[in-house]
């Protein structure tokens, strides 16, 4: 009898060896460094969506936005990112304001930000690009005053900007522009986007849109 039964007990551990064997693995989640998305394909505006009248386009693998008019204009994602970080080049083209909001909300049917702040992003030096304005306090944190030059008009702009709760950090042309922990973040989840302010002045270019999405990464992993 107890031959008998340590020989079906035996059988059931080769069953459920080749069971799990057979089983698809559980997908690994990459290791951070090698989980950097493109946001931005590079083709179309798969991903995003446009909030009001101005003019966004895709020419040649960049991301053109023009005023069409003398109100505000944005190209937001359309799924929101809590944690994150995110890297882009931009190009100043015309004389215009633009910003990448975070943890964004708009009113339904207007370009109105009920909630959110932006990374700043103007050519024109002492407007404290890479730092923070909005959640409707207005600036929130800016550069030390010898950083304010290290935006390149005409060219090309490498931004790194790094959102983790209510930490706040940017890098421009690989130069460390704030980091910042805000004691009165009002909101800690949203879209991302990026802006033409208002005034009919904005053209602005963005390329080479990567995102490392630090809450999935995490969530994924628990």
């Amino acid at each position: 009898m107890r031959r008998r039964l340590v020989t079906i007990a035996f059988a059931m551990l080769v069953a459920c060896a080749l069971v799990y064997a057979q089983a698809p693995a559980p997908p690994r989640p990459k290791p951070p460094g090698e989980d950097w998305i493109q946001l931005f394909n590079g083709q179309d505006f798969t991903g995003w969506k446009k909030v009001g009248q101005e003019d966004w386009s895709v020419d040649d693998g960049i991301i053109v936005g023009r005023a069409a008019s003398k109100a505000y204009g944005y190209l937001e994602t359309d799924r929101d990112y809590k944690d994150f970080e995110l890297h882009l080049r931009f190009k100043c083209v015309g004389t215009g304001n633009s910003g990448v909001y975070f943890h964004t909300r708009f009113t339904p049917g207007t370009v109105d930000v009920s909630q959110g702040a932006q990374f700043e992003i103007d050519c024109n030096v002492n407007r404290h690009t890479a730092g923070i304005y909005g959640f409707g306090r207005g600036w929130i944190v800016w550069p030390a005053p010898e950083n304010e030059t290290v935006v390149r008009q005409n060219d090309w702009n490498d931004l790194l900007c790094i959102v983790r709760g209510n930490r706040y950090i940017s890098r421009l042309n690989g130069v460390p522009m704030i980091d910042f922990t805000d004691p009165h973040a009002p909101f800690l989840d949203g879209t991302i986007a990026l802006q033409l302010h208002s005034g009919g002045e904005g053209h602005m270019q963005f390329k080479d849109i990567w995102i490392r999405d630090l809450g999935r990464r995490v969530r994924d992993t628990t």
